[in-house]
């Protein structure tokens, strides 16, 4: 790769960046162009020479790229525990800090980009279910229920306090909701889990 194409690569990336901070701190109504090439620094003609379907465009890759290393990081936080308890527990630390370092301004943007949908934004929808139901597969793969279905159940359930800890630990902030949600539901898969019969 030569200087140029250096260059552009770079500048690509911080847009992408850029949108991804913005996604996190206030949804898609945050992340228009303007913002976006404030954010980033880079050139607004620029902007749409690298994404000529402009905002659209650009939250789409954002989204995409962010998904993928959030699947990556789930992956890792639970790989490195054993009990599906002490799982559940790591992986709502994990989130935890990650709102602190953040300073409670910042939550998932697949999450803040979903509640700014309309009929208008189908293609969106579609961009958003993927990438909740890529951290589903990725959460369920760590838990092995004989009944799959169950598998996916639960770590969707889990998904849905991720995220609902996200819009609570802003209002709040704290990290507080992820960590108690986290103990609730360790004890709950200790309880009812892999090697537990179903309670329903």
């Amino acid at each position: 790769m030569n200087t140029a194409e250096a260059a552009a690569t770079g500048t690509r990336e911080k847009v992408i960046e850029a949108a991804i901070t913005l996604m996190r701190r206030s949804g898609l109504s945050g992340a228009g162009v303007n913002e976006i090439v404030r954010e980033s620094g880079a050139p607004k003609g620029s902007v749409y020479y690298f994404f000529p379907k402009g905002k659209q465009q650009i939250v789409t890759e954002g989204l995409t790229q962010y998904s993928e290393r959030v699947v990556d990081f789930i992956d890792s936080t639970l790989s490195s525990k054993r009990k599906p308890g002490e799982k559940v527990k790591a992986l709502f630390n994990a989130f935890a800090e990650r709102i602190e370092e953040g300073k409670f301004h910042h939550s998932c943007p697949v999450g803040t980009v979903c509640l700014d949908l309309d009929s208008e934004l189908e293609g969106l929808r579609f961009v958003v279910a993927a990438a909740f139901d890529q951290y589903v597969k990725a959460i369920e793969a760590h838990f092995p229920f004989q009944d799959r279905r169950r598998a996916k159940s639960f770590a969707g359930l889990l998904l849905t306090a991720i995220e609902g800890a996200y819009i609570r630990g802003r209002a709040d902030g704290s990290s507080k909701p992820f960590r108690e949600a986290g103990a609730w539901l360790a004890e709950l898969v200790e309880r009812t889990g892999p090697s537990k019969k179903p309670v329903m």
